[in-house]
């Protein structure tokens, strides 16, 4: 057996990946613009390319340290969660409340309709009700992180889209939770099962609030004093620490995905007179640092090569399934919330990309022997950011028809141009 030795200390592999990943990022992102789409479809393709599918960065033979991996994936994370604070930090609270009838309609059929399909299509491929069940929801959770990103990037965060996108998601996040607890205290049949719905139910609204009044009350008076205070960047030091205290909370008090916790306080850090400074000094460290880390590390966490033959089919029906039940689901909410026909597509399609959540589930099903392996890898591809490049060409066939049809996309519907790439 040959050991490689590398001649870097655990450090400078850690400065020569980093390096390697933001260059590639920076300059795919620019290629991708050049091309009329994002910058984050560019990131994307790169962190395939680095990834485990071709080139494998992080396991070269130069590399020696085995807890690298871990710790870009880890940055990543640090990423997703400052990507979302900014994405609330852009809206006001009222534009969500505004946009409630379509966040819950949307959120909730957009997780409907997706199970249902998964059940459907575990049954068809011999799995047991409960494991097809399981499949279902899977597939149910949604994360528009990417999704986000991309609005932020053409300017349309605020338009009718976006918010009902942004205030879906957060929706989705709850029924998925809440819907998985259900199923599990039902598979018991006892009545701590039942005791444990409304424990959830319970931690997830004693979140919801204390988040809202510390956010209302607390949270303006405390920025207002520390920007007394002769601290350099205090401002911005106190934007990341209760940014990281909300994800904490929103994972271990209100049992949902630390990217909401983290998108609602910036949803009360917009509220604030501060709220232009935040956003400038976030910017420079998200968008030079940790968002193209994370987007990166999206691909970094995909192998193509490890897909087997026998699950190939598999993995390619959850795969459109997935799509499918996002597109058709959220697409239906939104007409449902008198959203035109294009918008509620274009709703859906935000919608399509999944994360967290829909791992945590996946992770929950394998361990519990609900799904196996081969199940647990097909909806753990979709989870892993499967299909973030595969809605990019029906978003551009659908500005390509608008343009044909001599609609322009800025002055009459702004939302036109939302997603070209999720």
């Amino acid at each position: 057996m040959v050991v490689h030795k590398s001649m870097m200390s655990s450090f400078l592999q850690l400065a020569f990946v980093l390096s390697i990943i933001l260059l590639t990022a920076k300059a795919a992102g620019y290629i991708s613009t050049r091309l009329g789409q994002p910058s984050v479809l560019g990131e994307l393709v790169v962190g395939l390319l680095l990834g485990p599918s071709l080139l494998d960065l992080t396991h070269l033979p130069i590399i020696t340290n085995v807890h690298l991996n871990e710790v870009v994936l880890e940055l990543g994370e640090l990423g997703v969660l400052i990507l979302m604070f900014l994405a609330g930090l852009e809206l006001h609270f009222s534009d969500l409340v505004h946009n409630m009838r379509v966040s819950i309609y949307a959120g909730l059929f957009g997780v409907v309709v997706p199970v249902g399909l998964g059940w459907l299509l575990g049954e068809a491929f011999g799995l047991s009700g409960d494991q097809a069940f399981f499949l279902g929801l899977a597939l149910g959770a949604t994360s528009v992180s990417i999704s986000a990103q991309t609005l932020m990037e053409l300017k349309v965060l605020r338009s009718r889209v976006g918010l009902g996108l942004l205030g879906a998601a957060v929706f989705d996040d709850i029924f998925v939770i809440l819907l998985l607890s259900t199923f599990l205290a039902l598979l018991t049949s006892t009545n701590a099962g039942l005791v444990s719905i409304l424990i959830v139910f319970g931690r997830m609204f004693l979140f919801l609030l204390l988040s809202v009044v510390f956010g209302l009350w607390a949270l303006p008076y405390l920025t207002r004093k520390v920007n007394e205070l002769s601290i350099s960047y205090g401002l911005i030091t106190l934007a990341l620490v209760i940014m990281l205290i909300y994800g904490l909370a929103a994972e271990l008090l209100g049992e949902m995905a630390a990217i909401t916790g983290t998108f609602l306080a910036g949803l009360m850090f917009a509220r604030t007179p501060e709220k232009e400074e935040f956003e400038s000094g976030l910017q420079i460290l998200a968008y030079s640092f940790f968002v193209p880390i994370f987007f990166v590390t999206v691909g970094l966490s995909i192998d193509l090569r490890a897909i087997k033959i026998n699950a190939l089919w598999l993995t390619l029906a959850v795969s459109l399934t997935a799509i499918l039940g996002k597109l058709l689901g959220a697409g239906l909410g939104a007409r449902l919330a008198r959203f035109s026909f294009h918008e509620s597509i274009q709703l859906g399609i935000g919608m399509i990309s999944r994360g967290e959540v829909g791992l945590i589930v996946a992770k929950v099903g394998l361990d519990a022997g609900l799904l196996n392996n081969t199940a647990f890898f097909s909806s753990d591809r979709n989870g892993a950011g499967h299909h973030p490049g595969n809605t990019t060409h029906v978003a551009r066939r659908l500005q390509t028809t608008n343009r044909k049809n001599g609609r322009s996309m800025e002055t009459r519907n702004h939302s036109g141009r939302v997603i070209l790439c999720i």
